[in-house]
């Protein structure tokens, strides 16, 4: 679902019996995680079942190769992933996720992921991440699976 379709709406009907909406509490949750304010993440959009995020590689980011550590790209993915599902009324925690990198970016370059949810069970939910470089050219691929716990 892109950004500007999404309402703030949760997608499986949650919230309504607290009058929580769960898309703003993920938001404002996200804002403030000390992990990802220390990396450089911020979260862009959240909408059900759709994030995004973005970093700014700096010379910190780097590994000895001089090109951007895997665990930044990874981080970047993980935390659109983490977004993404738990705009729901379950909480979700992750079961498995994997990374393709596909290409090194350069200080000061943007990188961009975008998770979206692709499959949505009982108790189980699945997400695409593509990460990307300012030129939307792709960088990495990100996938991952959620365990959606009750209450």
């Amino acid at each position: 679902m892109a950004p500007d379709e999404a309402d703030e709406a949760d997608a499986d009907g949650g919230g309504e019996e607290t009058g929580e909406n769960p898309v703003a509490a993920v938001a404002e949750r996200a804002a403030s995680d000390p992990f990802c304010e220390t990396v450089g993440v911020n979260l862009t959009s959240v909408h059900p079942g759709y994030a995004e995020t973005v970093l700014t590689v700096e010379e910190r980011h780097l590994n000895f190769h001089g090109t951007p550590h895997g665990g930044v790209v990874y981080t970047l993915a993980d935390a659109a992933f983490a977004a993404a599902s738990n705009t729901g009324s379950k909480t979700a925690v992750a079961l498995e996720t994997n990374i393709s990198y596909l290409a090194a970016v350069e200080v000061g370059e943007t990188l961009r992921a975008v998770a979206e949810e692709t499959h949505l069970g009982g108790r189980t939910a699945a997400y695409e991440v593509r990460v990307t470089d300012e030129a939307g050219d792709p960088v990495a691929t990100f996938r991952g699976r959620v365990y959606r716990l009750d209450g």
